[in-house]
């Protein structure tokens, strides 16, 4: 019996593989009275993300900035041994540079891209968007905005955790969140729970 075979028969297998996370934690550890309750909150997410991507090949990285410099705490990482050690003793306090920050995580997400091509990376910056401290000649509301629209550029999605003050708030993180193409959300309880959850969501999202 004669039959015909058209193109839209024909079925090619085809292997998918999951990308990988990169959710690189950015915060301002310089001196505030939350920013204990900050540090605490975002070890505690930061643990739990790990604990999740046991089985994945998700990473999670931290960069602290206060003083006059920022710090890569945690470099992209998947070990939860590391991260318990590497996160024992931050340093705090002091003024705010958010720009070297900013800089110093896109550095990070931009390297890390390149030795992991398929990687989907997501910022998650907590801040209240005054930075104070500036790495050139620029000011330091000037430099950060620039820091940050080198992320909207490049299409890297992040999310600004806004830690100003209700009664205070000027309006700054917000502002920064629009460089950075990035929701700028309020958690009324910042707590490991509370950030653990946004982060789920954004990467849920991308």
């Amino acid at each position: 019996m004669a039959f015909a075979i058209r193109k839209s028969d024909l079925q090619k297998k085809v292997r998918v593989r999951k990308a990988a996370n990169l959710v690189m934690f950015v915060v301002d550890a310089s001196w505030s009275m939350a920013v204990a309750e900050r540090m605490k909150a975002t070890k505690g997410a930061i643990m739990s993300l790990l604990t999740d991507a046991y089985q994945r090949r998700d990473r999670v990285g931290l960069v602290v900035f206060q003083k006059n410099k920022s710090t890569l705490i945690l470099p992209p990482t998947n070990s939860v041994q590391l991260a318990r050690k590497a996160l024992t003793d931050i340093p705090v306090g002091g003024k705010t540079p958010l720009s070297a920050g900013l800089t110093q995580a896109y550095e990070v997400i931009k390297k890390h891209s390149i030795i992991y091509p398929d990687v989907q990376p997501l910022m998650i910056l907590l801040t209240d968007g005054a930075g104070n401290v500036s790495m050139t000649n620029m000011s330091p509301a000037q430099e950060s905005k620039i820091a940050a629209q080198k992320f909207a550029t490049d299409k890297i999605r992040s999310i600004v955790i806004n830690m100003e003050h209700a009664l205070f708030d000027q309006g700054l993180a917000d502002e920064l969140a629009g460089y950075l193409d990035a929701p700028c959300l309020n958690l009324k309880n910042l707590k490991a729970e509370s950030l653990y959850e946004t982060v789920k969501q954004g990467l849920g999202d991308l």
